[in-house]
């Protein structure tokens, strides 16, 4: 996994969309000469009103879409180890253990469970799961689901993890959790992240640069920094500091939606 700790100025880049359009059916624009960089070890959020094309843009860099023109390109190249995705909704095997639902990506590449153990039951400790291994998804709850899935994606050791919404169907509460759970992970791991949310509230709090969208068609209409140092920790969700930014984007994503309309 990537660790490039330097500042955002300095960072290289890892990918780049030139220009993206995207049209579904012939006549319906998606995404609209969109431009972003990410870079290594940034934490991007993609923020926007709905139908802005946020998870459009996430599947094209996943590979899961084509786009209609334009291009995407990977520094160095890309390969099927370079990223991994996690959905809103965990999408695990019901059948399957927990580690079992974790070996999927090294077993749909043939490689047995006996091999990989170590590197699954590794990444189950850093998801906080390392005691449930063997429990079936019917016995966890709703956050321990999204930490297998998130487990999962990076149990591969991708350039770049893809998180569309992931934390949206879970209750405040778990969600606050889960977004501070994932500032350690990242902390600890130096992963690439970018991030699709509807909330101001949570880009601010997790990202380092926020990427503001309009709809009909998609495109990016600005771009914020958020300078806040990493851990950050229940200080910095009450500060001064945080509700300034919120104020921010919150002005931004006006724009955004009155563009829309």
């Amino acid at each position: 996994m990537c660790s490039d700790r330097t500042s955002i100025e300095n960072r290289s880049s890892l990918l780049t969309m030139e220009h993206i359009e995207k049209v579904f059916n012939g006549d319906v624009v998606a995404l609209k000469d969109m431009n972003l960089q990410i870079n290594l070890g940034d934490f991007v959020s993609l923020l926007g009103p709905s139908g802005c094309g946020k998870s459009t843009a996430l599947r094209l860099i996943a590979g899961l879409l084509s786009p209609t023109s334009g291009s995407i390109q990977w520094s160095g190249g890309q390969s099927l180890d370079d990223l991994s995705i996690v959905f809103q909704e965990p999408t695990l095997m019901p059948w399957a253990t927990v580690a079992k639902n974790v070996w999927l990506p090294f077993r749909l590449r043939g490689q047995s469970y006996k091999a990989v153990k170590s590197r699954i039951l590794n990444v189950l400790s850093l998801v906080g799961l390392e005691n449930f291994e063997d429990a079936y998804p019917r016995e966890l709850s709703g956050g321990m689901k999204m930490r297998v899935s998130i487990a999962r994606a990076l149990v591969t050791n991708p350039r770049l993890i893809l998180m569309d919404e992931p934390f949206a169907a879970l209750d405040e509460i778990t969600r606050l959790k889960l977004d501070n759970d994932l500032l350690e992970l990242k902390e600890k791991i130096g992963c690439t992240v970018v991030f699709v949310t509807h909330s101001v509230f949570e880009s601010v709090f997790l990202s380092d640069r926020i990427v503001v969208m309009a709809a009909r068609p998609g495109r990016v209409i600005r771009e914020l920094q958020i300078d806040a140092p990493y851990p950050r920790s229940g200080g910095f969700s009450t500060s001064v500091e945080y509700a300034e930014y919120n104020r921010t984007v919150s002005d931004a994503l006006k724009d955004a939606m009155a563009l829309a309309a």
